[in-house]
C-alpha cells in the first residue's frame, strides 16, 4: 500500500536527522542547529572550567617557579609571570596534560576566538574516566 499522506522530507532533512555530523560537513551547519557550549570561565580557588558541549574539564593553578616569560596556549601571546599562569588539566587516571593560559581570561578568549578554543578543546577532550573497582 502506497502512504497517503505527502512526503515532506528531503534528503537534507534526512542526513541532518540520521547523521548530523555528515550534514555539517555537505550543507554547513543548519539554521536550527545551536551551536555547542564553549568557554573558559574562571571558578573558585584560581581554577578554570573548560566546558565543550557537555564535556568538562577542571584547570588547576600549579605554583608559579622561575621568572621567564610564559606563552599562552590559547592567545598565543607571551606573557609575564603576572599576566599568565601554568594549569594542570587531568585527562586520564594517570595522565595529566599541562597549559599555560592568561590569567585575564575573558580578553584573552576575545583573542583566541571560537576557532582557537576549539583548538584546546580538542588537545584537552575526550577524558578518560578513572575506573573505579
Amino acid at each position: 500500500m502506497k502512504d497517503p499522506r505527502p512526503q515532506e522530507h528531503s534528503v537534507a532533512d534526512l542526513l541532518r536527522e540520521l547523521f548530523p555530523e555528515t550534514h555539517r560537513e555537505l550543507f554547513g551547519p543548519h539554521e536550527g542547529d545551536a551551536l555547542p557550549t564553549l568557554g573558559l570561565y574562571p571558578v573558585a580557588d584560581g581554577r578554570l572550567a573548560l566546558v565543550h558541549g557537555d564535556q568538562l574539564a577542571e584547570f588547576t593553578p600549579l605554583d608559579p617557579k622561575g621568572k621567564n616569560a610564559l606563552h599562552c596556549d590559547l592567545c598565543h601571546y607571551t606573557r609575564s609571570r603576572s599576566e599568565a599562569a601554568l594549569y594542570r588539566v587531568v585527562v586520564a587516571a594517570r595522565r595529566s596534560r599541562y597549559v599555560t593560559l592568561c590569567t585575564a581570561t575573558e580578553a584573552c578568549q576575545g583573542r583566541a576566538g571560537r576557532k582557537g578554543l576549539e583548538t584546546l578543546a580538542n588537545r584537552i577532550f575526550p577524558l578518560e574516566l578513572p575506573y573505579t573497582e
